[in-house]
C-alpha cells in the first residue's frame, strides 16, 4: 500500500521521504542507491548538499522510471533573487539529469548576511518559483525554514501560497507556532531532522515508548511526525535502519503517549534558526 500526503494543488507526495544531506561522508551515491532499493521514492536534496549529481545517477541507475520518484531540491540562501533562482533551478535539473522537479523550495528566508534586507529578495525568489510552476517545470513549490513572519511577507505580496514548508521538527522541538500557522494555510509541513540528535534517541520517554510498541526510537519519532500531519525526511546510512524508518504504518501511538511527546522540554535542537546566527551546542 502506498502512503501519501496530498498537497494543496492535488499533487501526491510519498508520506516518508529520504533526507540526503550528509548521506555519507564520501559515498552519497551508494547510500542513495541503497535507499532506493529499500523502497524510498521521495528523495530530498538541495544545491547546498552538493550531491545532486549523485542523487541523479542513483535514480537513473536504479531501473525505476523517473515518474515514480518525487525529487525535491532547493535554492540556497546566497542565490536568492529572480534571475539567480532561475539559473540555480536549471543547474539543479542538469545535475539531477531531469527536465523537471517535483518540488522546489527556497532553502532559507534570509541570505548569509542576516543584516541584509530579505523581504524583497524572498518575494523576487518566490516569483521565480511561481513562474517555474506556471511553466510546468516543477510540480509544486514551497519554502524551508520559514516562520510565520517570513510566510506573511510572501502571502501579502505574491499570488501562490507555498505548498510545503520544511522545518526542523521532532519530539523536543516541535516549532508549534510555525507548524500551526502553516497547517492553517493548507501548507504541508515536512520535517527535516525528524529523529533529532543523540539526546532525542537517548530520551528515557522515547526509549520507554519504543519498548512499549516494540519498535525503534527512530520509528517512534517518525510515527509521531506522521500523526502530527507532518511529513518526515529521515536520514540513515544503514540499509536495515532505512527499512525500519519506512515501516511505520503498522502501529499508532496512543493519545496519552502523543501528549507526553508533545510536552517534552526542548531537546535535540540543531542550533539552527533562520533569524539568528547558528548556536554551537
Amino acid at each position: 500500500m502506498r502512503h501519501t500526503f496530498t498537497l494543496a494543488n492535488g499533487v501526491e507526495i510519498p508520506a516518508v521521504g529520504f533526507g540526503t544531506y550528509k548521506a555519507a561522508a564520501d559515498n552519497d551515491e551508494a547510500i542513495i542507491s541503497e535507499a532506493i532499493r529499500q523502497g524510498y521514492r521521495h528523495l530530498d536534496t538541495a544545491a547546498f548538499y552538493f550531491n545532486e549529481e549523485a542523487v541523479g545517477k542513483a535514480v537513473r541507475e536504479s531501473g525505476v522510471p523517473r515518474e515514480e520518484f518525487f525529487l525535491t531540491s532547493k535554492v540556497w540562501r546566497d542565490r536568492l533573487g529572480y534571475d539567480s533562482t532561475l539559473r540555480e533551478f536549471e543547474e539543479s535539473c542538469k545535475k539531477l539529469g531531469t527536465d523537471y522537479l517535483d518540488l522546489y523550495l527556497i532553502h532559507w528566508p534570509r541570505p548569509d548576511d542576516l543584516t541584509a534586507e530579505w523581504k524583497d529578495l524572498d518575494v523576487e525568489t518566490w516569483k521565480a518559483l511561481e513562474d517555474l510552476y506556471k511553466s510546468k517545470k516543477v510540480r509544486a513549490i514551497g519554502v524551508s525554514n520559514f516562520l510565520p513572519h517570513h510566510l506573511n511577507n510572501l502571502l501579502e505580496r505574491t499570488s501562490i501560497i507555498p505548498m510545503v514548508n520544511q522545518l526542523e521538527f521532532h519530539p523536543g522541538y516541535m516549532q508549534k507556532a510555525a507548524v500551526d500557522f502553516s497547517q492553517r494555510l493548507g501548507i504541508q509541513v515536512e520535517a527535516w531532522s525528524p529523529i533529532g540528535r543523540a539526546r532525542v534517541l537517548q530520551e528515557p520517554l522515547l526509549m520507554e515508548l519504543a519498548e512499549k510498541y516494540q519498535v525503534s526510537v527512530a520509528q517512534i519519532c517518525i510515527r509521531f511526525a506522521l500523526q502530527c500531519g507532518v511529513l518526515p525526511l529521515p536520514k540513515s546510512s544503514s540499509g536495515e535502519r532505512m527499512c525500519q524508518n519506512l515501516d511505520v504504518f503498522g502501529f499508532n501511538i496512543e493519545d496519552d503517549d502523543m501528549h507526553q511527546l508533545m510536552t517534552l522540554p526542548q531537546l535535540g535542537w540543531s542550533g539552527e534558526h533562520p533569524d539568528r546566527e547558528r548556536v554551537k551546542l
